[in-house]
């Protein structure tokens, strides 16, 4: 049997949502901005992480007045990371940078928007976020913005791309910026699966058909969503995504088989969405989490370091070599050397 350490450890692994940076910021403000080199980067060095999208998401306190600042704020920290961990790490802007980067064993970082709610009404400001350095953008978060509906809005308004989301879209696809789906609502991910051109994310989303989460995607959409060439990176950090009694290393596995089944094994990769630190410093433990009943139960995948437990249930399970490789990165890679800084043609 193939070692699954060594397996991983030569692999391209690529995580598409570390929510790191809201830690980070939680630190800084107080008085520890050494929190990133003391624990963030020997987690990703431990986890083999080679490639790491790094999601802004906004509080609620910030989603309407001070979200263009807020968001400003925080790219410029992660580009300070950068700067400061330059033997590490390096902020990426094309499938090259990427490239490059790992190949000199840095970890490559992409930096993205969750929500987009810095956009606002003014999808010019798409092209501004493109001049800073973001390249992978998801335009929902749970609720309602100027651009579209969240997920957590499908029992209600279940609300499509407005007018100016249509235009965020067409922008970042004419920029080279790669659209996310993630925390989409059900109405809008139509919208994108009927107007999309070029490959796009899911960056942390899971299966419908095995844990019942207004986030997961259902198989049309799935199949759909690979039909366009996109890729769906297994939230495997979020309990209620995978399986809120029993979120494993191998539920994680079953929601990729799931997905190599229904939209092929090109179209599955990771997105943990690793988020429980934050919420464990920030709040003392996860706030309103929807376990369908259940006692909450924290997922096995709770951080970068678990990353190769994931490997090691592949390996067992009898996944080829070839095909574990896809997984841990190089599906996520294909998309971002054909989108990512590469303007429409």
């Amino acid at each position: 049997m193939t070692d699954s350490r060594s397996l991983h450890d030569d692999a391209v692994v690529v995580d598409t949502h570390n929510d790191l940076i809201l830690l980070v910021d939680h630190f800084d403000r107080r008085g520890q901005p050494d929190h990133f080199a003391r624990y963030w980067l020997p987690e990703l060095r431990a986890g083999g992480v080679d490639v790491q999208v790094l999601p802004i998401c906004l509080e609620e306190q910030f989603q309407t007045e001070g979200a263009l600042r807020r968001t400003l704020l925080l790219v410029e920290r992660i580009h300070e990371l950068a700067a400061e961990h330059r033997d590490d790490v390096t902020v990426c802007l094309t499938g090259a940078d990427v490239d490059a980067a790992t190949a000199a064993g840095r970890i490559a970082l992409v930096i993205a928007l969750e929500g987009a709610h810095a956009v606002g009404q003014d999808p010019a400001l798409v092209r501004t976020m493109a001049r800073v350095g973001v390249r992978v953008i998801s335009i929902a978060h749970f609720g309602r913005t100027f651009l579209a509906d969240g997920s957590g809005l499908d029992s209600t308004s279940r609300g499509r791309l407005t007018p100016e989301g249509i235009t965020a879209l067409r922008e970042m696809e004419e920029l080279g910026i790669v659209f996310d789906i993630s925390h989409l609502g059900i109405a809008g991910v139509e919208d994108v699966l009927s107007l999309a051109t070029r490959p796009f994310l899911a960056t942390h989303s899971a299966c419908l058909g095995i844990a019942d989460s207004h986030r997961n995607l259902g198989d049309e959409q799935l199949k759909a969503i690979a039909g366009l060439g996109g890729v769906i990176g297994v939230a495997a950090a979020i309990p209620f995504f995978i399986d809120p009694a029993a979120p494993t290393a191998e539920r994680v596995v079953d929601h990729i088989e799931r997905i190599a089944e229904v939209a092929g094994i090109d179209h599955v990769g990771l997105g943990p969405d690793f988020i429980d630190d934050y919420y464990q410093s920030v709040f003392g433990g996860w706030v309103g989490a929807p376990t369908g009943g259940h006692p909450y139960v924290p997922a096995e995948i709770s951080r970068p370091s678990d990353l190769p437990k994931i490997t090691e249930v592949m390996v067992r399970r009898g996944f080829a070599e070839q095909d574990i490789r896809k997984v841990l990165g190089e599906n996520v890679l294909r998309v971002l050397r054909d989108v990512m800084g590469a303007p429409a043609r």
